[in-house]
């Protein structure tokens, strides 16, 4: 299917995000990108030699084949992701930025005020913007008027594995979205991507259930085969949901 995934204009043929951190190897991070078929790999701006880039994760990844996201993460206030984003941006990144500004240290909940305040400043500096946020439907449209490329909302806390928490919130969110919603966070399965993509989230981010699997490589393979099902099922139309059976077939005398 011609079903390609439309952010900022610019087209990827994948709707699988794979980040880049807790691999036990770069050539296992590598194996990993290329079996999940990603277009779009997040990378950790405090991971980033920016004074040596030549010896930082940047040349891990093949910028010629994929769309290096760098993100925010570790940022506690606006001013300390926009600043995160400039330096990305002068060392030589593309101005794209997964903006995560996340204060509390537990759970690691982003901060919707200070992501809002960030994602104004970074669309007007000339930042193509996707940030993380809580499932909140009325912030995802401040940030859609605000000028973001896409919205982030978190199935489960970062790292948890938990699958989707916030199903109820999510579909409010993807019922009113203009722009590109990418279910991040939490997901821990390749039913979990499945899932996300059914209720017609337009992509989804992983990184922890992947780069912990026992095979990451093989793990990678089969969220991307959970991410082109859950697709494929949203497009084709799945069923209503009734609280009492139906059979599947006329109860008729027709085996008499």
């Amino acid at each position: 299917m011609d079903d390609a995934l439309i952010i900022a204009g610019r087209s990827f043929g994948s709707r699988l995000l794979l980040g880049t951190g807790k691999f036990s190897s770069a050539e296992v991070m590598r194996g990993a990108i290329e079996a999940s078929g990603a277009e779009i790999v997040t990378v950790a701006l405090r991971r980033v030699e920016l004074e040596n880039p030549k010896d930082s994760i940047l040349n891990a990844v093949d910028r010629s084949k994929y769309l290096l996201l760098p993100n925010t993460s570790g940022a506690r206030d606006a001013g300390e992701a926009v600043r995160l984003a400039r330096l990305a941006r002068a060392a030589g990144c593309e101005p794209w930025i997964k903006l995560e500004v996340t204060p509390e240290p537990h759970y690691l909940l982003p901060d919707p005020i200070e992501t809002l305040k960030a994602t104004e400043i970074l669309v007007k500096d000339g930042f193509i913007v996707l940030p993380y946020i809580n499932a909140d439907p009325i912030l995802a449209k401040r940030l859609e008027d605000a000028g973001a490329a896409t919205v982030m909302p978190l199935g489960a806390p970062i790292g948890s594995n938990r699958g989707i928490r916030t199903k109820d919130a999510l579909e409010i969110i993807i019922e009113g979205a203009n722009i590109p919603v990418v279910v991040d966070a939490g997901l821990g399965a390749p039913s979990h991507v499945a899932e996300a993509l059914e209720m017609g989230a337009d992509a989804v981010l992983v990184n922890t259930a992947v780069a912990v699997a026992r095979e990451p490589v093989a793990m990678a393979e089969a969220f991307k085969k959970g991410v082109q099902a859950g697709r494929q099922a949203f497009l084709a139309g799945l069923g209503n949901t009734r609280r009492e059976a139906q059979a599947s077939g006329p109860l008729t005398g027709f085996l008499r």
